[in-house]
């Protein structure tokens, strides 16, 4: 097809109608860049410059003309900042349908958006039109020999521009209608596979985030237990390496399968438990550190997750802690360093209300516990984030600004992981456990530690859960609008 005979853009009456334009359009170019990758496999013969004009992403544009007093809403998204017009490319726009119809309905009805729907200029790279990827192999054509005939993946492409607000508008180009635009979007959507062993698809829009594997053990154990359970409405639990437990699977059948999953392959393995209304839980094995927390959500936000919350141990600073007690952050002093050029260490990651809430709510119903004993097991303060494990080997020169933090605790991801909430606009929270005490001589012994883990981790894990129950009935106010900034795209 030459390039003066793709189709122009044209306007749609509703977002039902525009959603499903994005999605003809997409497969039609997913379709066409299939055919002519085998074309090329079976005879050696490259797309012609009409074909390769086929190869690209749909693109999404809505037109604001502010005829009258733009309205005043609470909610902190689906929002225009000023008039003019927005736009962005899309993938994989039947997955994202629910997504895309609930931004669009309230920027139709809300402001009265005009919608446009046409093909853009920017290529789908040719990795991104096969599931697996291994269907390349065949041929034995090289990456070098595809990239002289097909779109590649080009860096220079894919950024964090808007999110992290160093974008330029230009008079007469249109501002951007969301974070990230489709090439964003595919390289994080074939990252998170690599790294959590998962189908992409799978994962779910409330995330639980953690550093031990005994939390994975829980986690499986518990939704096990609810798939067993005939009112559950849980469907089937989904473990790294594509196995699938589902409900009514006798219990030695389940064990072997528990046993069979090849976690071990990825290094942020995922497990995904499926809600049949779509709200379902995933959690992820992060590993140590702030690179691995920076990694995994700068991926899984492109997912547009409601929340994130890491529940993961720390080292408890204060005399009065006890091994096993609860902290919950209500700031962060980020000594991680991975993200000082993002977000700067002096810029405040605030604590979210709804969040905070919920967790407090949360450990109340599962401990028991209320007023003075619950204050007992569960401190809220700063929570100091390194990207040192040894940090205590410097304690001489460390000493001086947590003393003046007035930090409770010590990690290496809860700093990153809200500040990456923060930075990405996914609600962040982060209730940790108490497993040792590097200033008072209460360090981490094998029994000790194991006596510690039997008892602590499955609580910590249910009041996550828990959390995470609650927050789902406050979607329309835990998108809170202290996560937007002043010239904000349009899309949550």
């Amino acid at each position: 097809m030459p390039a003066d005979q793709i189709p122009a853009f044209r306007t749609v009456a509703t977002p039902e109608e525009a959603v499903e334009a994005l999605i003809h359009l997409y497969d039609g170019a997913i379709e066409a860049q299939r055919e002519a990758l085998e074309h090329f496999f079976s005879t050696h013969t490259a797309p012609t410059p009409g074909e390769r004009a086929r190869f690209r992403y749909p693109e999404l544009r809505l037109v604001y003309r502010a005829t009258s007093v733009p309205p005043v809403k609470q909610r902190a998204y689906a929002k225009f900042q000023s008039p003019g017009v927005y736009a962005t490319t899309i993938t994989q726009p039947a997955f994202f349908k629910n997504y895309l119809l609930e931004q669009l309905n309230y920027l139709v009805r809300d402001y009265g958006a005009t919608l446009e729907v046409g093909v853009s200029d920017q290529e789908i790279p040719y990795p991104y039109v096969f599931e697996r990827g291994d269907e390349l192999g065949r041929g034995a054509h090289s990456a070098a020999e595809l990239a002289q005939h097909f779109p590649t993946p080009l860096l220079a492409k894919v950024g964090d521009e808007i999110a992290d607000g160093t974008w330029l508008f230009h008079e007469g180009d249109p501002r951007p209608l969301s974070l990230f635009d489709a090439a964003r979007v595919d390289y994080s959507l074939r990252r998170l596979v690599h790294y959590t062993g998962s189908d992409w698809r799978s994962i779910q829009p409330w995330i639980l985030l953690t550093n031990y594997h005994r939390y994975v053990d829980q986690f499986v154990q518990w939704a096990v237990g609810e798939l067993a359970k005939e009112d559950s409405e849980f469907e089937r639990l989904l473990l790294p390496g594509g196995v699938a437990i589902e409900r009514g699977l006798h219990q030695s059948a389940v064990a072997e399968m528990i046993a069979s999953s090849p976690w071990h392959r990825f290094q942020m393995p995922a497990y995904h438990l499926i809600h049949r209304n779509g709200h379902g839980v995933t959690l992820v094995n992060i590993g140590v550190g702030p690179s691995n927390a920076k990694n995994i959500t700068d991926h899984l936000a492109v997912m547009r997750p409601h929340c994130w919350l890491m529940v993961g141990h720390c080292g408890g600073l204060r005399q009065s802690q006890t091994i096993g007690d609860y902290v919950l952050a209500h700031g962060y002093l980020r000594r991680d360093r991975i993200l000082d050029g993002a977000v700067p260490p002096e810029i405040p990651i605030p604590a979210l209300a709804e969040v905070q809430v919920a967790l407090q709510e949360a450990a109340a119903q599962v401990t028991g516990d209320r007023g003075d004993d619950l204050k007992r097991r569960l401190r809220t303060g700063t929570v100091v984030t390194y990207d040192d494990r040894n940090w205590e080997l410097r304690w001489s020169q460390e000493r001086r600004q947590i003393n003046l933090s007035r930090a409770i605790a010590v990690d290496m991801e809860s700093g990153t992981i809200a500040a990456q909430g923060y930075r990405l606009r996914v609600p962040y929270g982060t209730l940790l456990c108490v497993s040792d005490k590097p200033l008072h001589g209460e360090i981490k012994l094998p029994g000790a530690a194991n006596a510690f883990y039997e008892r602590a981790v499955g609580e910590h894990l249910m009041i996550g859960l828990a959390a995470l129950d609650i927050l789902r009935g406050q979607r329309a106010s835990l998108h809170s609008r202290k996560l937007r900034s002043f010239d904000e795209p349009p899309f949550r």
